[in-house]
């Protein structure tokens, strides 16, 4: 076991200790048994800087729950492993948090590569799980619930909007595992149905940073907008290289800016220009997220950016409390039944979400968020309440089977 593990370790138990120890202190209805939700995202490793922040979100999430009196007098208690970007670790963790942790509900992960990791050990031991990342998509199993954005949300509503603007020759840059490469199928699809043309894609291994090949690809293409999904530290090293080489085409993203505050991290110019459907951000100019923004920065002032996923996992212990609530219970077949009724929703930060009874995935407010050539944010477009009506459509319904299967468009769920 590394020392970086050891650490994660102390100081899971640590958070353990003293979400216990304040639960005391409060009413005595909170001396019932605690609700234990385990927590397994990166505090370290390649995505460390867009993950850390889950973690504070799901603690603030917490902390208030607990000081309002629990979830049904009980309270909340979480178990928090650092994954450390690595998916043998979350894989080790889901055993633990399920097997000896005995927790209700786990929050977990990053990547979608981490996703499909830990998802047949979730399966395995009958657990609950919450997904709280934006993704390719196409998850169709009981045990997962998904908070974060998904193609048919973010794509459906970029991509036509990007060909309106600039003009239909596409090319794509994606990483290069399944959230890259699924994603980059939507986008092909789409382009397709609205009349334009991929004129190159390429798929760049995580951890790659050198680009100059890329983006000598893309000079010759000509394209008039290229489509970013790039993810971790490394492959962030795309954007300034192509600010230095003059690229000077306009950029498409489901993922930048949304999670990795790019704008924030590298000096302008180098994100002039990018388009991002995202389901939150903390620039969003609305009460309830300055609301959100502000004691957020209060509890965690040196937090350097609320990103959708932070919104996400805070909102998705809300979500969690309400099933509980109203089931009376934390049996995940209890909670899917409220599901089931299509009306487990929430006023969020965001806005109005609600999580969809045949995917288990959630409707969102869809914001284009365009970073200015100071790296300032703009919002030209707002989509209300798009629903994550793919799946569902394709044939996805766990209301009345449960195929544990992730599809994709080429690889649709069996009809009915």
């Amino acid at each position: 076991m590394t020392g970086k593990t050891m650490r994660g370790l102390r100081a899971a138990a640590l958070t353990g200790t003293l979400l216990l120890g304040a639960a005391h202190s409060f009413t005595p209805a909170l001396a019932a048994d605690p609700i234990k939700l385990g927590v397994l995202e990166d505090q370290s490793g390649d995505f460390a800087a867009v993950t850390n922040g889950k973690v504070n979100a799901i603690q603030l999430a917490a902390d208030e729950i607990n000081k309002a009196g629990g979830i049904a007098g009980r309270p909340l208690e979480l178990v928090i492993y650092d994954t450390q970007s690595d998916n043998t670790r979350y894989q080790e963790f889901m055993r633990r948090v399920l097997q000896r942790d005995k927790v209700d509900a786990v929050f977990a992960g990053f990547s979608s590569a981490s996703r499909e990791a830990y998802r047949p050990i979730v399966n395995q031991f009958n657990g609950l799980a919450f997904y709280n990342n934006q993704y390719e998509g196409g998850v169709c199993d009981a045990n997962m619930i998904v908070t974060g954005a998904v193609p048919e949300q973010q794509f459906s509503t970029l991509i036509p909007w990007m060909m309106e603007k600039y003009g239909k020759k596409v090319y794509t840059l994606a990483a290069d595992y399944n959230f890259g490469q699924i994603s980059a199928e939507w986008v092909r699809n789409i382009v397709k149905e609205n009349g334009g043309e991929m004129v190159g894609e390429d798929f760049i291994p995580l951890g790659v940073s050198q680009f100059s090949q890329n983006i000598q690809n893309i000079q010759k293409a000509k394209p008039d907008f290229v489509v970013t999904l790039l993810v971790g530290t490394a492959q962030a090293s795309y954007y300034e290289q192509a600010a230095a080489a003059n690229v000077g085409l306009p950029m498409a993203s489901s993922v930048n800016v949304g999670q990795g505050y790019e704008h924030k991290r590298f000096k302008p110019p180098s994100l002039k220009d990018m388009y991002v459907t995202t389901n939150y951000i903390e620039e969003i100019d609305s009460p309830e997220s300055k609301a959100f923004v502000a004691k957020f920065k209060a509890k965690y002032p040196n937090e350097p950016y609320i990103n959708q996923e932070m919104e996400n996992s805070y909102l998705a212990v809300y979500l969690y409390k309400q099933m509980v609530e109203r089931a009376g219970t934390t049996d995940r077949e209890a909670l899917r039944k409220e599901i089931a009724k299509g009306d487990v929703c929430m006023d969020a930060p965001e806005g109005k979400v609600c999580i969809d009874p045949k995917s288990q995935h959630m409707s969102h407010t869809i914001y284009l968020a365009k970073v200015s050539e100071d790296h300032s944010i703009s919002f030209p477009k707002v989509w209300q309440d798009i629903k994550p009506y793919w799946l569902g459509e394709a044939g996805c319904d766990l209301t009345k089977s449960d195929p544990s299967a992730q599809y994709t468009p080429s690889n649709p769920p069996p009809k009915p």
